[in-house]
């Protein structure tokens, strides 16, 4: 086998690779030999036709597949020969591939970059300090009963936090506009489903008043004729409804996971969960101001293309998968271009290269003790703790993917060593926010 190398940038390679005519006519004549045995033609025995009939018949076929078979082992050779560390599969240009003559292509890839490890020094973390209250606790209870609970006709002036039921008719300068009109439909007020303004008109109303709302679209709403347009909407309230929350009993308790009456035990079943979600929240929010410093110190690193349009695809199935889309037959790449996802994935591409040759850099394995601890706290929250951890760890897939996670908060936690750390104080509620914003 002959090799050459180009390189054509600072990632990309060009190989030309030549494969002796011999070693590909052989395997060809050794596999029309092996299929001879279970060829039947007409006018010859089982097992008897002639390697030249083979030939005629199948040649071309077994020739592509040797071929193709020979191209990627070929390939996989030459790369380990010239040490290279291709990033993503090679374009394949054939240049010979004629019967009789060497084989010889071009594959075009790109390559891993060399990375070299900057040291962090002194950068600024600022960690929200937030505590689990009883008003906090109170607050996700009630949203539970909320969740649970049951709408009640009330004969008086609509509040905010009421459902009501309207007909409402929108125009603009005298005339109606699309998407502007409805009738016996659903609101809660406080949801902030409508435009500025059309809610907080309806609080004070009741059942059977009439009145007429003038209002303005936001400057930056979606309809182009409809951006900062002077509106007035004439609206019929004919329902008013409060809710009424879900008791708290046994049936309230199971429906969240927690048996029995005992309504302490049940605040502390969430407070304890409340508390493992703001540890998770916290730790988010710090570890990306931690890839935040990263991104910065490696700002020069050049990344392959092959692996962001693969972070890209990835994403952008995710993203399919969460909004209920699979199974279903799309074009995702119109539906979802590249361009939503070109950022992130970039971003993503580079902390993967940088965090593993950090690992590398130190040395390090994932802790068996924290590993078993992150799965032990996820299997915590399911019914049947020990179920759950006995098949992560029969599963080598899903443990790896801990592993790796693990394997990431603990370069976090060695670049925390060198990090200025002031903790901020904040509420329960806006470290959740903080952290569900890390985790986007």
């Amino acid at each position: 086998m002959q090799v050459s190398i180009e390189t054509t940038s600072k990632l990309e390679r060009r190989l030309t690779v030549g494969v002796p005519a011999e070693t590909v006519d052989s395997q060809v004549d050794a596999r029309l030999q092996q299929a001879v045995k279970n060829v039947r033609l007409p006018g010859f025995r089982p097992g008897k036709v002639p390697l030249k009939v083979m030939r005629q018949r199948f040649g071309a076929g077994v020739r592509q597949e040797v071929l193709g078979e020979v191209m990627s082992r070929s390939f996989q050779e030459a790369v380990m020969q010239e040490q290279l560390r291709p990033a993503g599969q090679p374009q394949i240009e054939p240049r010979s591939m004629e019967a009789g003559k060497d084989l010889e292509y071009i594959a075009t890839f790109e390559v891993f970059p060399e990375v070299e490890v900057v040291e962090l020094t002194d950068f600024a973390v600022a960690r929200p300090a937030a505590e689990v209250s009883d008003e906090d606790v109170d607050n996700i209870i009630d949203v539970f009963r909320r969740q649970r609970g049951n709408w009640e006709t009330v004969e008086r002036a609509a509040q905010d936090g009421d459902r009501v039921t309207i007909d409402y008719e929108g125009t603009k300068d005298g005339e109606a506009f699309e998407g502007g009109s409805a009738e016996n439909s659903e609101l809660e007020l406080g949801s902030g489903r409508m435009i500025p303004g059309f809610e907080d008109g309806i609080v004070g109303m009741s059942a059977g008043d009439e009145k007429v709302l003038s209002l303005s679209f936001p400057d930056d709403y979606h309809a182009e004729e409809l951006k900062g347009a002077a509106v007035e909407f004439a609206v019929t309230l004919h329902k008013v409804e409060e809710m009424a929350l879900a008791p708290l009993d046994a049936e309230l308790f199971a429906a969240y996971g927690v048996e029995g009456d005992d309504e302490a035990a049940f605040r502390a079943e969430v407070a304890q969960n409340m508390e493992r979600e703001l540890r998770n929240a916290v730790d988010a929010r710090v570890k990306q101001q931690v890839m935040d410093a990263v991104i910065d110190a490696y700002g020069e690193l050049e990344i392959p293309a092959a692996l962001v349009s693969q972070e890209v695809d990835s994403l952008r199935q995710q993203m399919f998968q969460q909004f209920g889309g699979a199974g279903q037959d799309m074009d995702l790449k119109s539906l979802l271009p590249d361009e939503m996802f070109a950022e992130r994935a970039t971003r993503r591409v580079k902390l993967g290269l940088v965090l593993a040759e950090l690992v590398s850099h130190y040395e390090m394995k994932a802790d068996a003790d924290a590993v078993r601890a992150a799965v032990e706290e996820i299997a915590s929250t399911y019914q049947d703790p020990e179920e759950v951890v006995n098949w992560y760890y029969g599963n080598q897939e899903q443990l790896s993917a801990v592993e790796s996670k693990v394997m990431e908060d603990q370069v976090v936690s060695k670049l925390l060593e060198s990090a200025s750390i002031t903790d901020e104080p904040c509420s329960y509620q806006d470290a959740i926010a903080l952290g569900q914003q890390a985790n986007q």
